[in-house]
């Protein structure tokens, strides 16, 4: 199961080495960025578009990957107008675990089952008790945002040859699976009704976001450049 714990990950001196990406050339402009450390906390630095740009192009970047992958998905969502940090931490520890060997069709690092498409989550629910419901659900929601979010291209590529669901399919069911899973004992146990439910209602935002980190940053040359201008004007929409 994912969990937001990038953010409470990001140490002092990851916080120092940030404001040293700002500053590397200006000495007043690092003493500035250390006040605002200072004075408001490490969320400011990582909510800044200079350290965004820092590691994405300061060759002597040693932060951990998965900050650096907050900072990208927090930075991405707060452009289309979501302002929530547990929601960013959340979705980033979703691309960073979902990196891991099969984690993508796994609902839980334990689960000897794999499922690669959406339907069978579905039916495994008939049959499954509440904690494994939970799972699904959320699975559900993760593996949807994730692939429809990292992966457009792809999904718009087995519609157009395949005859495979539309990105309209994947919001739906993403969002669906987040909303159910959020209502339920099990997220009220782990702390997680408020945070899921939140994605849920936000799917098409926070899908949206990791559009625009899978097109800028992590493929910035591949896919069809009309779908991706088609993307953009609807989010202007």
């Amino acid at each position: 199961m994912i969990l937001p714990t990038i953010r409470a990950s990001v140490t002092r001196d990851d916080a120092l080495h940030l404001v040293e990406l700002i500053g590397r050339d200006d000495p007043e402009l690092r003493g500035l960025a250390r006040d605002r450390l200072e004075r408001d906390g490490v969320d400011a630095l990582l909510d800044d578009p200079r350290v965004r740009n820092a590691i994405l192009t300061d060759p002597q970047v040693r932060v951990a990957p998965p900050i650096v992958f907050f900072v990208l998905v927090r930075q991405a969502l707060l452009e289309g107008g979501v302002d929530d940090r547990g929601i960013a931490d959340f979705v980033a520890s979703l691309v960073v675990g979902f990196g891991r060997a099969r984690a993508a069709w796994r609902p839980s690092a334990d689960d000897d089952r794999e499922y690669v498409y959406l339907v069978d989550l579905m039916a495994g629910l008939r049959t499954a008790d509440a904690r494994r419901a939970f799972l699904l659900r959320t699975h559900l929601g993760n593996y949807s945002l994730w692939l429809a979010g990292l992966f457009p291209g792809y999904v718009d590529i087995r519609r157009r040859t395949r005859g495979a669901p539309s990105m309209d399919y994947f919001d739906q069911m993403g969002a669906a699976g987040y909303v159910a899973a959020a209502d339920s004992r099990e997220a009220e146990r782990w702390g997680m009704r408020e945070l899921l439910d939140g994605v849920g209602r936000d799917f098409v935002r926070v899908r949206e976001a990791l559009n625009r980190v899978s097109d800028r940053v992590l493929w910035p040359e591949s896919g069809d450049p009309i779908d991706r201008l088609l993307r953009e004007v609807q989010r202007g929409d």
